[in-house]
C-alpha cells in the first residue's frame, strides 16, 4: 500500500517514518486530519488521546465522523479507522481530558508530539512534557471562525499573529519559562467574530495536513 511513497521518498526515508513514535492529543477537526494522513504516509506506532464522543455536529469536518460512529468515543472510532487501513499498525488510546494530575500516563520516548487539542492548560503541560523530556512537539493554534485556508502556515509561538488563543498561550509559556519558539500551525487571517467558534472543514484539515508534512520533512533527508 505505500509503494508510492516508498517510490518518492526511497526505502531509507519510508523506514525512518515507520520507526517514529507519535503522539496524538485531540482527533477533532485538526487532529482527525493529521490522524488520517499519518496512518497513511507509513508512522507504524501511533498514541492518540482524546475523552469526546463523536456528536452530529462534527460531521462537516472531522474525518472520524460519519453516521455509523454518532454517540462512539472517538479514540475507538480512530482505532478502527486506523486498523482497516493498515491492519499491522500499532494504536494506542486514552479516553480521557490530559491535564497537569495525568500526564505521568505517558511515555517518555515519543519522538513527535501533536498538539491538536482545544484546552490551553493541555497545550501548556504537553509543551512542558516536552520540553523535559526533549521530545519534538508542533502545536494547533486557532484556526475556528477563519475561511481562508491559504493563509494558514507553519510558523513559531513567538511570530504568530491575529490569534488571540496563541497570544494567551505565549504568555503563559513565558511565564513557566518554556520555550517560546517551537512550530505552531496558526492562521494569519483575522477571524470573523461570532459568539461561538464555527468551522468548515478547509481550515482545520489543511492545519491538520501540514502538521503531518512537517514531520514527515523533519524526518526525510532528500537532496
Amino acid at each position: 500500500m505505500y509503494e508510492r511513497i516508498i517510490n518518492l521518498i526511497g526505502n531509507v526515508n519510508f523506514n525512518e517514518i515507520k520507526s517514529k513514535k507519535v503522539l496524538l492529543v485531540g482527533i477533532g477537526g485538526v487532529g482527525s486530519f493529521a490522524f488520517m494522513a499519518l496512518i497513511r504516509s507509513g508512522f507504524q506506532n501511533i498514541t492518540v488521546i482524546d475523552k469526546d464522543r463523536v456528536d452530529i455536529t462534527n460531521l462537516n469536518r472531522q474525518l472520524i465522523a460519519n453516521l455509523n460512529t454518532i454517540n462512539e468515543n472517538k479514540v475507538d472510532v480512530a482505532i478502527t479507522l486506523a486498523k482497516n487501513i493498515n491492519p499491522d499498525i500499532k494504536i494506542y488510546s486514552h479516553c480521557l481530558n490530559l491535564n497537569k494530575d495525568n500526564i505521568n500516563i505517558l511515555d517518555t520516548d515519543y519522538d513527535y508530539i501533536i498538539d491538536a487539542c482545544d484546552t490551553i492548560l493541555t497545550k501548556l503541560e504537553l509543551i512542558r512534557f516536552a520540553e523535559v523530556n526533549k521530545i519534538k512537539i508542533i502545536s494547533a493554534m486557532g484556526v475556528g471562525n477563519r475561511t481562508h485556508g491559504s493563509d494558514i502556515i507553519i510558523s513559531r509561538l513567538d511570530k504568530t499573529t491575529n490569534d488571540k488563543l496563541a497570544k494567551r498561550l505565549r504568555k503563559l509559556v513565558k511565564d513557566n519559562n518554556l520555550n517560546m519558539k517551537i512550530p505552531v500551525v496558526c492562521s494569519r487571517e483575522l477571524p470573523i467574530k461570532k459568539e461561538m467558534v464555527n468551522s468548515i472543514v478547509t481550515t482545520p484539515g489543511i492545519a491538520g495536513l501540514l502538521i503531518v508534512d512537517y514531520i514527515i520533512n523533519d524526518i526525510i533527508n532528500l537532496s
